[in-house]
């Protein structure tokens, strides 16, 4: 296969890790808005968890926001991260052929590997397996490209 010439494999593998990451960050930001309201998807089980973090300010903002707050922003900012990731392997997935390999493939991978670690030490299952489903993807498709 000559290294212009697009494989049809690569560049599923890219789209389907990419729908993978999609799918999580997408899922992830509803249930950040979806506590706005009333939370109970990413929150703490005990209310007084997510009381006392909305009535204790963050210590690096001077006061100028709580925990609550930061905890809300943090979570925005992940999906946009996660779904920053998607957006790239879907858009490698559909210009493979005019990509530098070397870069973007190894990119992906290593960034899944960091969301993969960061799922095992701090997240719950469901999560760590798309992620690891969405990363062996990635990988695959940068071990394809290396023939």
């Amino acid at each position: 296969m000559s290294p212009k010439t697009p494989s049809p494999m690569i560049a599923t593998l890219l789209i389907l890790g990419s729908a993978v990451f999609g799918v999580l960050g997408l899922l992830h930001t509803i249930y950040t808005l979806l506590d706005l309201r009333n939370p109970r998807r990413l929150a703490p089980v005990d209310p007084s968890v997510a009381h006392a973090m909305a009535n204790s300010a963050l210590r690096l903002s001077g006061g100028r926001t709580d925990m609550w707050r930061a905890w809300i922003g943090f979570n925005f900012s992940h999906s946009l991260g996660v779904l920053l990731v998607a957006g790239l392997a879907l858009w490698a997935g559909f210009r493979f052929n005019t990509l530098p390999v070397g870069i973007i493939m190894p990119a992906l991978t290593l960034i899944g590997c960091v969301y993969l670690v960061l799922a095992l030490l701090y997240w719950f299952r469901a999560p760590a397996n798309g992620v690891a489903v969405g990363t062996g993807c990635f990988a695959a498709a940068w071990v394809l490209s290396l023939r």
